[in-house]
This record gives structure tokens, C-alpha cells and sequence, in this order.
């Protein structure tokens, strides 16, 4: 009988059922050998004795049928094999004859199709096409707004982005936005915009992160904490948009241009350049994302009658430039676990271990692999067995350094020196296009707003200064190859020559070293001693006494 709570029927027997069924099964197989023996059937098969002990020549017979065996297996193999050969012949042959009864018209179509398929589709996430449409939105575009993250204004500029703009024909206009306020002290923004209002109008910004999609709902998640309910409001927060928008719908009126005023918004990666569109659409129109390189092709967004708004991938950078502007500012696509140890290595030393250690709530630590193991730990980020996942740790290290949480900030250099692609002219050309004093009065407005983080709880960093950046496919090109010649020539010396370990090489366990192809292996030499082997040197006998050492 079926129980109501188990899914199965119980197999339990009572003890006489279960006997019963095994005598049954007993008398059946004793009935079935009766009739086999009547018949003279026999199930079991004689065994092979095999070749007697006693018997004469018995391993030139053994040999023999060895021998015999494998004649055997041969012939099968050759069988087996003219069968496939006959079957490919015969499956050609049918092929041809469809291919000489198709009619033309079919042929010269699968013909184009497959020229067609032979054109490659152009790869996204090359550098190639992300070079091809920042200069598509640059040369589209009338006004140019580069975005510059606040926490490192000085290496978020990009020069050769800026020359090209100024260069270019048309009477474009520069304009820098300083987003992400919120993540940086008060004095060190109004300093950071009195620097760079030297050369070119600034804008404060502070760009919502909590956007609604276009059906004006919020995207439904998963039951979140109090404090991640307070930064998801803090985010929703969007301060300078409104004012970006009238400086812009300002300066289209002011030219009083035939079509529509097209703004290019160009800068590196992660600095907030989607999300200062979503801002001033107020919806989601552009996906954002804390990954770099989100944004692939160039997108048009409207935002009004006048203003028509281009967003733009991410300026690539170059890769000459310090490891620590790599770090931040490169896609970092198809690169592997060292070179995201390498980019950790590089950004703590340009930090304060203290300042990190209470940011992160780590000990002490003395090296950068020692802080992505406790970081690991104390994110949970363990592999089988609870060993830290460093590599984890320090995907997560750097997303936070590029997303839109950690509080970091760079003092401004005391003396400004201006790039030889800004003249004086240029400098008041610039200038006297926009409103200086609407400009004025938005940063102020803004900065009132706008909730601060205290100096103490902020991170101080070392800027390298402004990054360059590629906008051309050649410099990349040549770039990729002579890395690939240097990776190769390391990874022969590497193995010819194994390198000598030192204590100070042991304390930077974390820093890769390359070996230089002129440096040579180091032999050791050995000093010849003078042995005396003279008759006279007494001897010792190792032999073990019986009666002494075994009482």
C-alpha cells in the first residue's frame, strides 16, 4: 500500500511472503535443469585446459597460436579499414553528383553567402573599432565635454583627445565636467576647480547612479540591508544637472545653429560619462555598469529640441604610460592574473598603509600580496579548501577604485603649467563662449548640495599626471607586437638562466621580476685545497667492537 507522505511505495515483505517467493524461484530453476538434462543441453561451456605441462614441444605450440591470434586481429583491422575507405569514396561521389545537378542560380548564391560569411563582423573590444568611433564623436560633434573623475581630475586628462578637439576645424568647443564630488572633499574640489579654470571652464557634476529605466519603474532586486538602502539614496541623488543643461541650451541659442547642437561626451573609462547623460535625460538611456568599457559604439541621446547628446567609449590608453594610470584608466581586457597583482602592487604604493588599513579594517600588512590575502579573508573570497582567492580580491580592489564608492583625492600641483596645444587665444576663445558667471554661480549651488566626505575618512593619492591615450590604430598595432617580441625574449631567458634568490627578493614576493637579455648566467667556481694523503696519517677504524660496544 502507498503511504501519503513518501513519494514511493515501501518494498518492505513480511518474512513468510519473502520465503515463500524464494522457494518458488528455487523449484522453477530445478524444473528448468530437469528438461535441459533430458535434452542433453548443457549451459555451461567446456573450459579450455590449455596445453599440459607434460606434453612434449609445449611452447613452440603456444607460440604458434599466438602467432595465429594475431594473423587474426590483423585481417579484422584490414577489413575494417577498406570498409571506411569504400564508405568516404561513396559519400564523395554522392556529394559530387549534387553538386553537378544543383542549378547555377543556387551555386552562385551559396557562392556570395559565403563571401559574405569570409568578411568578419569587426571585433567590439578591439582597440581598432574603440579608436574608430571616439573620432567618429569627436569629429560629429560641435561642443566637446570631457568628463573628469574628481577623485584624479590631472589623470583622468587626456592631452591627445584635447588636441585633437582644439585642432580640428569647425570652432569646437572644450568644456571639462568634474564628476563624482561627492566622493572627494570640499576644499579639495573648490582647489581642483581653480586649478583647471586656468586653462579651460569647469563644471562640478554630480551624476545619479540610480537611474529608471524608460518605463519610468524601478528595477526590481533583491531584499537589500539599511545601509545599502542609504548609498542606493545618496547615489539618486543628481546635483549640476539642471545647470548643464541650461549652459548648453544657452549656447546652442547663442550660435543659433541650422540643426541641432551635438555634444560629444568623451574620457577615459569608469569615469561617469553614461551617467551623466542618464542625469540630464532623467531615465536610463545609456547602459551603465561598474565594468570598464561598457559603452562600445557611439550612442545619440536627445535631450531636448536643440541639444542632441553622443556618447562615446572609452578613450584607450596608452600603454606607455606609469603603471599606476594603467591601473586605473586601461580596459584591462584579455590580461591575466599578474598583471591585475602587478596594477594592486602599483596603487598601494602610491597610498598610505594606515589610511588603507582603516578603509578596508585589515592588520598590518607588509606587502601587497599580504593585503589581498587578508582582504580575501575578510571578504570571503576562498577558494577549496579556505585558501584566499587573491585574484578575486584584487578584481574587487580595483572596481572599487574605479566605482563609484571609494573616497579617494589627489592634491593639485602648485604650479600650472599650461600644454603647448593651449595658446592664450585659445584659452579666451573658450572662455568667452560659455557664461562665465552662470558657470560660477552653478559650482557654488552645487557644492552647497552636495554632502561631503571628511578629510580624514579619504584616501590621500599621488596623481602621475595627465594619461595619454591612443586615437589612432597604427600606434596600437605596433604596440601589441613589440610587447609580444618582449614577452617572448623574457620567456627565453627565463629558461636558459635560473635567477638567484636574495633576502630583498624575498621581502618583494609580490613584484615580478624580468630577467634583461644581457644579463649572463653566473658559474660557480671552486678553489682547489691541498689534500695530504701521506702514509703517515693516522687511520680510524670504524669497525664495531663485539665485546666493548655490545655488553
Amino acid at each position: 500500500m502507498k503511504r501519503p507522505k513518501l513519494k514511493k511505495a515501501s518494498k518492505r515483505l513480511s518474512c513468510a511472503k519473502r520465503y515463500k517467493i524464494q522457494r518458488k524461484v528455487r523449484e522453477h530453476n530445478r524444473k528448468l535443469r530437469k528438461e535441459a538434462k533430458k535434452k542433453g543441453v548443457r549451459r555451461r561451456v567446456k573450459k579450455d585446459l590449455g596445453v599440459p605441462n607434460s606434453a612434449p614441444f609445449k611452447e613452440e605450440i603456444l607460440r604458434e597460436a599466438e602467432q595465429r591470434r594475431l594473423r587474426i586481429e590483423e585481417e579484422k583491422e584490414k577489413k575494417k579499414q577498406t570498409k571506411k575507405e569504400e564508405r568516404a569514396q561513396k559519400r564523395k561521389k554522392e556529394e559530387a553528383a549534387s553538386k553537378e545537378t544543383e542549378p547555377k542560380a543556387k551555386k552562385t548564391r551559396k557562392d556570395s553567402e559565403n563571401l559574405k560569411g569570409q568578411k568578419t563582423t569587426p571585433n567590439k573590444n578591439s582597440k581598432q573599432f574603440l579608436c574608430a568611433e571616439l573620432n567618429k564623436v569627436i569629429d560629429a560633434s560641435d561642443v566637446v565635454i570631457e568628463v573628469l573623475d574628481a577623485r584624479d581630475p590631472l589623470g583622468c586628462r587626456c592631452p591627445e583627445v584635447e588636441e585633437a578637439v582644439l585642432q580640428q576645424g569647425g570652432n569646437k568647443k572644450l568644456l571639462f565636467v568634474l564628476n563624482k564630488i561627492d566622493l572627494v572633499p570640499k576644499d579639495n574640489v573648490e582647489k581642483w576647480i581653480q586649478y583647471l579654470e586656468q586653462e579651460c571652464p569647469v563644471l562640478a557634476f554630480k551624476a545619479s547612479t540610480q537611474m529608471r529605466d524608460r518605463t519610468g519603474q524601478v528595477k526590481k532586486g533583491r531584499i537589500v540591508t539599511s545601509n545599502e538602502i542609504l548609498d542606493r539614496s545618496r547615489g539618486a541623488a543628481c546635483f549640476g544637472s539642471s545647470w548643464l543643461a541650461e549652459l548648453l541650451e544657452s549656447y546652442s541659442a547663442k550660435t543659433q545653429t541650422e540643426g541641432l547642437l551635438k555634444v560629444g561626451i568623451v574620457g577615459f573609462p569608469n569615469v561617469g560619462k553614461s551617467s551623466i547623460i542618464n542625469s540630464l535625460k532623467g531615465s536610463l538611456a545609456c547602459h551603465v555598469g561598474i565594468q570598464r568599457g561598457t559603452t562600445k559604439t557611439m550612442q545619440e541621446v536627445f535631450i531636448s529640441k536643440t541639444v542632441k547628446l553622443l556618447d562615446s567609449p572609452g578613450v584607450v590608453a596608452s600603454p606607455s604610460n606609469a603603471p599606476t594610470a594603467i591601473a586605473l584608466r586601461s580596459l584591462q581586457e584579455k590580461e591575466g592574473d599578474e598583471s591585475l597583482l602587478e596594477a594592486v602592487y602599483n596603487l598601494l604604493k602610491q597610498c598610505d598603509n594606515t589610511q588603507i588599513m582603516l578603509q578596508y579594517n585589515v592588520p598590518d600588512f607588509k606587502n601587497s600580496l599580504e593585503f589581498l590575502t587578508l582582504f580575501a579573508k575578510k571578504r570571503s573570497y576562498l577558494q577549496k579548501g579556505g585558501v584566499p582567492n587573491t585574484v578575486q580580491a584584487a578584481e574587487a580592489f580595483l572596481a572599487d577604485w574605479t566605482g563609484p564608492k571609494l573616497s579617494y583625492h589627489c592634491k593639485p600641483p602648485g604650479i600650472s603649467k599650461i600644454p603647448a596645444y593651449l595658446s592664450e587665444m585659445v584659452i579666451a576663445e573658450m572662455k568667452n563662449a560659455w557664461k562665465l558667471s552662470k558657470i560660477n554661480t552653478a559650482n557654488k549651488e552645487t557644492l552647497k548640495g552636495v554632502r561631503f566626505p571628511i578629510q580624514a575618512s579619504s584616501i590621500s593619492f599621488t596623481s602621475k599626471g595627465p594619461t595619454a591615450g591612443l586615437l589612432s590604430v597604427v600606434e596600437s598595432e605596433e604596440e601589441k607586437r613589440e610587447a609580444a617580441v618582449s614577452e617572448g625574449d623574457t620567456e627565453k631567458n627565463h629558461e636558459n638562466s635560473e635567477p638567484e634568490q636574495t633576502t630583498e627578493d624575498l621581502e618583494k614576493l609580490e613584484k615580478p621580476q624580468k630577467t634583461s637579455p644581457k644579463k649572463k648566467t653566473t658559474r660557480v667556481q671552486f678553489q682547489t685545497v691541498p689534500i695530504d694523503i701521506s702514509l703517515s696519517t693516522p687511520k680510524t677504524d670504524d669497525a664495531y667492537d663485539f665485546n666493548t660496544d655490545f655488553v
